[in-house]
């Protein structure tokens, strides 16, 4: 979800990741769990990016933003006020799509779809696919008789019935309490279902009661697909995360926002115990991020503009074994509304805005060390009660953070096997001694993360 109300318009949350049937696991063993979020990136710039970057890299998803048309505008969050569910938003047609989701199969990347089901539009008009609509009514899919009854704003977080029956920033609320909805947003699914889609983001699932969504899984042609839901936690409030772990994942919001106060203003030593020693969700069914498009424009979060900050705040993500990482991916913004550069082709990163963070070296590599070291515990954990830490990934890999403002020389007791290993930070070699021993001098904001399998740079 997401609340903010943008020139009378929307907006809404992003994140993802993906998996497997029966009882929905983040992190399915054996698996690739690193999703990379292309954020308003067009289909078929996505297809090329599975094929040059995404698939030999190891990641395991790629999250595209919502396919279904939609109103018009320049603007990003034009994307999640749908007017029907057909594929023709501006980011492609179906063909496009389809084609996308096959190029990024055959490069070993699953995809997952961010999915507007909670609500429709405001205003009226024509959409990106040349459907005219009026708020409340979208001909051949809902009329009036198929919205909540509450058409004021969601205002009040301690009251349940605010929330899940009133109107998020001004848009259409669908009554997902009626079979009908249920059915045609189901339908919706299943389409995508047919052309080879692997998982879902459900954008705004707090908006919309948890056995509402049970329900319509249940109408799905495969009820076990992934789904992860956008449920933003807030102490107090009427509707919590927890609820929806029976229907799939969650995002943990809690984990970015503590991030960017633990690298803006704490110590690292801190994270020893991050994640459910926090208090968050079970490991098993947590999204997790450093940002998304929503929290890196509404500040609450670390964004591309913090510097190492964020750097190595997905370096720890992604080497600290806690939830499914999403990484997001989108473009240079001053104004928070402006939609995606060059209307989402990307043909370079770090050209026309597009930053590409999926790409930044020193995120990309670790995709490889998470992939390397699934499955193993956190062993010799060192920090110097600051902000340097240290850990291990079983015998399989070591990560070492220096978020101090000066250089630091030291040896790091790790369970590697002896031999050369590649910091895959920087591209040089470091030698691990027979007592497992790895000596290392780290710039102030830098990091060291060595793996096995992984000996030449």
């Amino acid at each position: 979800m997401a609340r903010r109300s943008l020139s009378g318009a929307l907006v809404l949350a992003a994140a993802s990741l993906v998996m497997t049937p029966s009882v929905a696991h983040a992190s399915p063993p054996g698996a690739k769990d690193v999703t990379a979020v292309l954020f308003e990136w067009k289909y078929d710039s996505v297809a090329k990016e599975c094929t040059s970057t995404l698939g030999p890299a190891g990641y395991g998803y790629v999250q595209v933003s919502p396919p279904a048309e939609h109103i018009q505008g320049s603007q990003w969050w034009t994307s999640y006020q749908p007017v029907s569910y057909k594929i023709a938003g501006r980011l492609g047609d179906r063909t496009a799509f389809k084609n996308m989701v096959n190029t990024c199969h055959a490069a070993g990347v699953k995809v997952v779809v961010d999915t507007v089901i909670n609500h429709m539009s405001a205003g009226s008009g024509t959409g990106t696919g040349g459907s005219s609509y009026t708020k409340y009514t979208y001909p051949g899919l809902y009329s009036s008789y198929d919205f909540d009854d509450c058409t004021s704003q969601v205002g009040n977080y301690q009251d349940r019935w605010n929330v899940q029956h009133c109107e998020l920033v001004g848009l259409a609320d669908l009554d997902t309490g009626e079979s009908y909805v249920r059915g045609a947003i189901a339908g919706y699914m299943n389409d995508l279902l047919t052309l080879g889609v692997d998982g879902f983001r459900i954008d705004a699932a707090k908006h919309i009661d948890t056995a509402d969504l049970a329900n319509i899984k249940s109408r799905l042609t495969n009820p076990s697909v992934y789904w992860k839901q956008e449920v933003i936690y807030g102490a107090g409030e009427a509707v919590q995360p927890t609820e929806y772990t029976g229907n799939g994942d969650v995002q943990e919001f809690r984990y970015a926002y503590d991030l960017k106060r633990v690298f803006n203003n704490e110590n690292l030593a801190y994270l020893k115990n991050y994640g459910e020693g926090w208090g968050y969700l079970n490991s098993s069914v947590a999204g997790v991020f450093v940002d998304n498009h929503d929290t890196e424009r509404n500040g609450s979060t670390l964004n591309y503009k913090d510097g190492a900050n964020y750097t190595l705040a997905n370096v720890f993500m992604l080497a600290w074994p806690y939830g499914a990482p999403d990484i997001n991916s989108g473009y240079e913004w001053s104004d928070t509304d402006a939609g995606p550069p060059n209307g989402g082709t990307v043909n370079a990163c770090w050209q026309d805005g597009w930053k590409c963070q999926h790409k930044w070296p020193e995120i990309i590599r670790m995709v490889g060390f998470r992939n390397a070291t699934r499955g193993e515990a956190v062993t010799n954990w060192w920090d110097n009660g600051g902000d340097a830490i240290a850990f291990g990934r079983g015998s399989k890999g070591f990560v070492a953070i220096n978020h101090e403002s000066y250089s630091l020389s030291r040896t790091y007791q790790t369970s590697l096997p002896a031999g050369t290993y590649c910091n895959v930070q920087n591209n040089t070699t470091v030698s691990v001694n027979s007592s497992g021993q790895l000596t290392a001098t780290l710039g102030a904001n830098t990091a060291l993360a060595v793996y096995a399998g992984k000996t030449g740079c």
